[in-house]
């Protein structure tokens, strides 16, 4: 064979390299894409528990409460219907969650700043350093989570990856913006 018979071959042979090289590079990352989707969908599990266990916390806080103060009915119906909600909410539904949880909590952390003798409970002052702990649980997740976020939203922004994301539907993700922790309660009366 002379090598004008194995040019053919040769550019053949590169061409079809290229394209398994694409290919390969195609599916790199649009594994990147759904292992950042999957891992965000699993944080935000993780925050869904964490945020239920706070609104369980909070259920027992207002039943050792309403012993020293009379809450309104609306204040437990608002957490049984928070506690269905959390479930199947999405990011932008977690962020009103939480606002709507955290408020109900500095209420109730006011009210026990009131009543010294509630605040030396055992029972409450238990619970109260349980909900920090789900606090700093449910912080270290949205953490997680905005970071998943940021690198699938930074894939689907950046040449290449942002071709890739397009042809496959994608869009970014929303961040949780929840409000920081609870340290000094609001002085509400009821």
């Amino acid at each position: 064979m002379a090598l004008g018979d194995l040019i053919p071959w040769i550019v053949g042979g590169i061409i079809l390299l290229i394209i398994v090289v694409l290919i390969l590079y195609f599916v790199s990352i649009y594994n990147r894409f759904y292992t950042l989707k999957n891992s965000s969908e699993a944080t935000l599990g993780q925050i869904r528990v964490a945020m239920k266990k706070r609104l369980d916390m909070i259920d027992q806080l207002l039943g050792a409460v309403k012993s020293y103060a009379k809450f309104e009915r609306e204040t437990f119906e608002n957490v049984t219907a928070m506690r269905a909600r959390v479930g199947s909410a999405g990011p932008g539904d977690l962020n009103d969650i939480e606002k709507e949880s955290r408020s109900l909590l500095g209420r109730l952390f006011a009210v026990a700043e009131n009543y010294p003798d509630l605040k030396t409970s055992t029972t409450v002052t238990n619970l109260m350093e349980a909900v920090k702990g789900v606090e700093e649980e449910i912080a270290r997740q949205r953490y997680t989570y905005n970071n998943i976020s940021q690198q699938f939203n930074t894939m689907i922004d950046v040449i290449p990856s942002s071709f890739v994301g397009r042809l496959m539907g994608l869009s970014k993700l929303t961040y949780l913006e929840f409000e920081e922790a609870i340290s000094t309660p609001p002085k509400i009366e009821f």
